[in-house]
């Protein structure tokens, strides 16, 4: 068999890692401009909204370390967003709706991913939780079916196409 015609476990790979790359990349900077644009209307600065994310690990003093714990915290953006789009690539293996329906699976997943993040991810984590609001509860839904679900779901599908 030529080896242009050859499948390697590489190239068979490839896709996926392409799909997960992509996916968590855009996902990543769609859902932290977002939340840049939409906490700054709201009076938060950048450097602070990436500390607080920071403070998952490090807890409150994330707020002393400045920059460095800002560059940490868009680090744990990016993490996040990867470890995201690694489980929806490896679900849309095993479920094509994930890939066929982006449409209406992306909004789903960030839907998904908002509730999981709330439930399980900032509990178990050092962030100090706040008082529940409707308000930041409503916003943060709104970017993740916007900014974190989409962005993966069409990645695995481009990635899909390529097979």
């Amino acid at each position: 068999m030529p080896l242009a015609t050859q499948t390697s476990p590489s190239r068979s790979a490839s896709p996926v890692a392409r799909a997960i790359l992509l996916g968590g990349l855009l996902c990543g900077a769609l859902d932290i401009a977002a939340a840049i644009l939409v906490y700054g209307a709201m009076g938060l600065p950048p450097l602070r909204l990436l500390q607080g994310i920071a403070s998952g690990l490090l807890g409150p003093r994330a707020f002393e370390a400045g920059s460095a714990s800002a560059a940490l915290g868009l680090f744990l953006e990016f993490f996040i967003s990867w470890g995201a789009a690694a489980v929806y690539v490896a679900a849309s293996r095993a479920l094509p709706f994930l890939t066929r329906r982006i449409a209406l699976a992306g909004p789903l997943y960030g839907f998904a991913v908002y509730w999981f993040m709330q439930l399980v991810v900032l509990p178990l984590s050092r962030y100090h939780m706040r008082p529940f609001s409707w308000q930041l509860t409503l916003i943060g839904i709104a970017i993740h079916i916007t900014c974190v679900g989409p962005p993966i779901a069409w990645a695995a599908k481009r990635a899909g196409k390529r097979n």
